[in-house]
């Protein structure tokens, strides 16, 4: 009666540490868009001019 499967821990801390892994490597991505940004608004001849090579 009693067929349920016993649930594997191994499985549920390696789902953890790709979930981790992919929230700092989104995190990382989105903080270089976001000061790429800032950076061009400030400095908007330098960045027209490095564009263009």
């Amino acid at each position: 009666m009693n067929d349920q499967r016993k649930k594997n821990p191994v499985r549920n801390v390696s789902i953890l540490i790709v979930v981790a892994v992919l929230l700092v490597i989104g995190t990382i991505l989105y903080n270089a868009i976001s000061q790429k940004r800032a950076y061009d608004e400030a400095h908007p001849a330098e960045a027209a001019s490095t564009a263009s090579h």
